[in-house]
Parts: structure tokens; C-alpha cells; sequence
């Protein structure tokens, strides 16, 4: 009998932003307008708000979520079951960071996820990139980075979707994927911010998540 450990596990330390910030205001202004339901309501930029800011705060809790939905399924993602790290038959990813490693590298999909979250945090603690203070510029490249971490973190979306969704299932925490999901692709639909065709994978999870709420 398989049981879900949400609440502990995580594949990574979980990203805090500091209580009493803005940034922390905002993520809880993002949680209330969630808990209304209305997902397309709650991805909005809130009036008088800063659009990085909006996007960093969202960034943070997309890799929180991610971190948390990929933890509860490490037990099943080994270099045994899935010595590539793809998306069904068709989409298969290589790793390259750009610095570290320049050159993709074909590797089992724990080791690339492990890679790109590692980058990920790496993105989220530099405080030149995502700062924590406020009135601390954004750098110039911020939104190109942002986009770059969430075309990332939607591969692990992926993988869980095509490669676990029976330990999803088993775990029960299928309607826990679907939301994070569905809010995620929100959020990027409303600010443009993954190509169209590196979403190929989820097209048709998409469109069925999404239809229903236009």
C-alpha cells in the first residue's frame, strides 16, 4: 500500500520567501485569489504591482510545487525505469546548463532532474537575479532567465505526466498534479512565456485543462 508523504518530502530544500517581505504579500495575495478558484483570475498581475516581481514570486512557488509533486515520486523514477529523460516516445531531453555542462548530455531522467532543479535553485538564491529586498533592480536578462526556468520546470510536468501517472494515481495525488499543472499553464499563457512548441508534450493535457475555463 502505497501512502502520499506530501507533507515532508521534497526533492529539494523548499524555497522560502521571508515573512514580512513584499514578495511574501504577494504570494499570499496569489494563495487567496487561488483559493477562489477562479485560475485565470488568480495568474493576473495585481493593479500597481511589478511584472518581475509578479513573476519571480510565481517562479519561487512553481519550484516549490514541482519540488514537492517529483518528491512524492522519486521511489519510481530510477536510472532502471527511465534510463532517458523523455516525455513518451516522441520528446527526449538532453542536459545543458551553459556553464557547467555546455554541450547536452544524454542522461537517465533522476540525473537530469537533479540537474535542472539543482540549476534552479541556484537561479533562485542569487540575489542579483531574484531579489529579495525591495527596491532592488531586477537585472536587464531577469525575464529571459524566468522563461528559462519554467520552460525547464514544465519537462518535470511532463515526465510526471507520461512516465509516473500511475504512481500518481496510486499515490492519490492526481488531482494535487492537475492543479499545480493547470495553474502553471496559467500562469504562463497569461504572461507568454513558454513556446508553444516546447509545450508539445502536454498539447493535448492543455488544451482539455484549459478549454473549460475560457
Amino acid at each position: 500500500m502505497l501512502t502520499g508523504n506530501r507533507s515532508s518530502k521534497t526533492f529539494k530544500p523548499k524555497k522560502n520567501i521571508p515573512e514580512g517581505s513584499h514578495q511574501y504579500e504577494l504570494l499570499k495575495h496569489a494563495e487567496a485569489t487561488l483559493g477562489s478558484g477562479n485560475l485565470r483570475m488568480a495568474v493576473m498581475l495585481p493593479d500597481g504591482e511589478d511584472l518581475n516581481e509578479w513573476i519571480a514570486v510565481n517562479t519561487v512557488d512553481f519550484f516549490n510545487q514541482i519540488n514537492m509533486l517529483y518528491g512524492t515520486i522519486t521511489d519510481f523514477c530510477s536510472e532502471g525505469s527511465c534510463p532517458v529523460m523523455s516525455a513518451g516516445p516522441k520528446y527526449e531531453y538532453h542536459w545543458a546548463d551553459g556553464t557547467n555542462i555546455k554541450k547536452p548530455i544524454k542522461c537517465s531522467a533522476p540525473k537530469y532532474i537533479d540537474y535542472l532543479m539543482t540549476w534552479v535553485q541556484d537561479q533562485l538564491d542569487d540575489e542579483t537575479l531574484f531579489p529579495s529586498k525591495i527596491g532592488v533592480p531586477f537585472r536587464k536578462n531577469f525575464m529571459s532567465v524566468a522563461k528559462t526556468i519554467l520552460k525547464r520546470l514544465f519537462r518535470v510536468y511532463a515526465h510526471i505526466y507520461h512516465q509516473h501517472f500511475d504512481a500518481v494515481i496510486q499515490l492519490q495525488e492526481e488531482a494535487h498534479l492537475n492543479t499545480s499543472f493547470k495553474h502553471f499553464i496559467f500562469f504562463v499563457q497569461e504572461f507568454n512565456l513558454i513556446d508553444r512548441k516546447e509545450l508539445a508534450p502536454l498539447q493535448e493535457l492543455i488544451e482539455k485543462l484549459t478549454t473549460k475555463d475560457r
